[in-house]
């Protein structure tokens, strides 16, 4: 028989938006059995349940980041570092990485891009070590043009074969996700530009319906407008980075394609991490209340917001989701809003809300323990006591 483990604190928070003081959450296995007034969930716990009280500290879903990369460092020399790498080093880099996800209180963690299914096969060896770790889901090698961006995870495609074995072959890998980079980027030399596109709207739609066959959604890197449009005409289920480029520092926010993205439920994940503090410095305030405003944009517009990092980039580390949430309390996103987007909302956007991201009854365990009142203060998330990912502690809480 499983032994329970029961929860006390000052307050829990089964959603943001529905604070309970002097609260408990009771967990059997992987799974949540009651979470509520502390009374009424002590009175569910079986005589022999291990009981954790943690006074002054607040229990709460455990942070997801939707947007990573584990086969990168995070370092300048993040790219060289990658082509160079071994199997055997990336993937022990990988682990070390998620270990730094959980330690800081992420819990379900999305990989966006690597080779010879990285996160897939690290993800197995993790559960056969019985390792605690996040919730893993992964989109293994990502489709993109000849020469394209991020041409060297090895995922070039030329014709619409091309692009159906390379989904084939990632869902047989263990995908839970398609990745297309729908427009250009930053971190590769000689291809498109940020804000040109790179799939027109019917080889994205030929995308979405092949991954549709396995079962899978597709995640499109999208900086440009035109590539952002052609993405949502397809059916993708997020849009990465979601800059509405045209230029550079030009933007074109188009109102009917961010309302279409709302009506449809199609999430927009910011990626950006503790480094938006550097960036708007650099460009000035008037400039980065442009370029990053685009959150408060989409968000009044009715637009679902995921919360994503791009770590594993120069200076996007793995450790810190407090220093990336940051900036939408610098935009004027109240805190209960934030933990909302941390939590449930990218649970809902990454098709897990009946499994995770609220304190409730039959979902799985993933749970923080934080020192202080996160809706106070959104720094008490940096004071970790406890994670639990799945009803398993991590080893360096508690």
């Amino acid at each position: 028989m499983t032994l329970q483990l029961l929860l006390t604190a000052e307050r829990i928070l089964p959603r943001p938006s529905t604070p309970v003081e002097d609260g408990a959450v009771l967990i059997e296995g992987e799974r949540i059995l009651a979470a509520g007034p502390r009374a009424e969930v002590t009175a569910q716990a079986s005589p022999d349940a291990e009981r954790l009280d943690f006074p002054g500290a607040t229990l709460m879903p455990g942070l997801f980041n939707a947007h990573v990369h584990l086969a990168f460092d995070a370092t300048r020399e993040m790219l060289p570092n990658f082509l160079s790498s071994e199997d055997t080093t990336l993937r022990a880099g990988a682990k070390n990485r998620l270990g730094q996800l959980l330690r800081s209180g992420v819990t379900t963690v999305r990989d966006l891009g690597d080779r010879d299914a990285l996160g897939a096969r690290v993800r197995a060896e993790l559960a056969a070590e019985g390792v605690a770790a996040p919730r893993l889901l992964t989109a293994g090698t990502p489709l993109t043009v000849l020469n394209g961006h991020c041409h060297f995870f090895g995922g070039e495609v030329g014709d619409d074969h091309a692009i159906r074995a390379l989904i084939d072959a990632d869902a047989a890998a263990g995908a839970d996700v398609i990745k297309v980079m729908a427009s250009g980027g930053q971190i590769t030399e000689g291809g498109a530009d940020m804000w040109e596109s790179q799939f027109d709207v019917r080889e994205l739609r030929l995308i979405v319906e092949h991954a549709a066959s396995h079962g899978l959604p597709v995640a499109a890197h999208a900086h440009g407008a035109d590539a952002i449009e052609a993405s949502v005409e397809a059916g993708v289920r997020t849009i990465e980075h979601c800059t509405w480029m045209t230029g550079p520092q030009r933007q074109d926010r188009r109102d009917g394609v961010a309302e279409r993205m709302a009506a449809e439920g199609i999430a927009a994940c910011s990626t950006s991490s503790r480094n938006w503090r550097m960036m708007a410095e650099r460009m000035g305030e008037e400039l980065a209340k442009t370029v990053y405003g685009r959150l408060s944009w989409l968000e009044e517009l009715g637009v679902p917001l995921l919360s994503g990092t791009d770590a594993g980039l120069p200076g996007s580390v793995f450790d810190d989701p407090v220093g990336a949430l940051e900036l939408y309390e610098w935009l004027g996103f109240g805190r209960r809003r934030i933990l909302e987007i941390a939590t449930e909302d990218s649970a809902a956007g990454l098709g897990l809300g009946d499994v995770t991201g609220r304190l409730a009854p039959g979902l799985s365990a993933d749970v923080l323990v934080v020192d202080g009142d996160p809706l106070a203060d959104l720094s008490a998330l940096r004071n970790l006591r406890l994670v639990l990912s799945r009803g398993v502690v991590s080893g360096d809480s508690g």
